[in-house]
């Protein structure tokens, strides 16, 4: 990847109008939420909007698709001992999870709300993820730091996602142990969050 072609696609393609509101918080509320800001070096106010955007985008979705926190070494330890066919099991699993939860969260579903989707189950798990374009190739970039198993997890979930969008894609990959690269070609003018 040739990093002076490479752009990230931002979530925001427009300056978002804004609006001045005021909430009565207890105290005690507002005292942590401005000693996490000063811990992150952000604003109190850049903080409540990533609170607020958070819950918006995810949490408020999450009991009533039935997701649950899980720690992560849980996974980590699920994952030392996955064999392939764990793996395939797991992934003919979720896959109609997935489409059911694309189809609640965002109301229909298709590549664009199913990356969306994932992209937001990733921001709200903790885990690091970026689209970076190149022309027509994206490089979907996820670093989830647990472990090769999950890597090849990974790999294979983002295969059946593009293959069934886009039958005979051709998505490659580049994996280590904590982290998937998957690169597809999908236009110059593809962008998940425009539909």
């Amino acid at each position: 990847m040739d990093s002076s072609t490479i752009k990230s696609q931002k979530h925001t393609t427009k300056k978002e109008k804004t609006r001045s509101v005021t909430y009565r918080l207890p105290v005690k509320l507002v005292e942590e939420i401005e000693e996490e800001a000063r811990n992150h070096n952000i604003s109190h106010n850049v903080m409540a909007r990533q609170i607020l955007e958070k819950y918006v985008r995810w949490d408020r979705y999450a009991t009533k698709i039935g997701i649950i926190p899980v720690p992560r070494k849980i996974l980590d330890t699920l994952g030392l001992d996955m064999s392939p066919e764990d793996i395939n099991g797991i992934i003919n699993l979720i896959k109609p999870i997935i489409k059911d939860s694309v189809l609640f969260i965002k109301g229909n579903y298709d590549l664009k709300r199913c990356i969306e989707t994932l992209e937001d189950y990733m921001r709200a798990s903790g885990m690091k993820s970026d689209h970076r374009v190149e022309g027509t190739l994206h490089h979907f970039i996820i670093q989830h730091e647990l472990g090769t198993n999950w890597s090849v997890f990974t790999e294979q979930l983002l295969k059946e996602i593009f293959n069934e969008f886009i039958p005979d894609s051709k998505m490659k990959c580049q994996t280590t142990e904590s982290t998937v690269i998957a690169t597809i070609a999908l236009g110059a003018d593809f962008r998940e969050h425009d539909y």
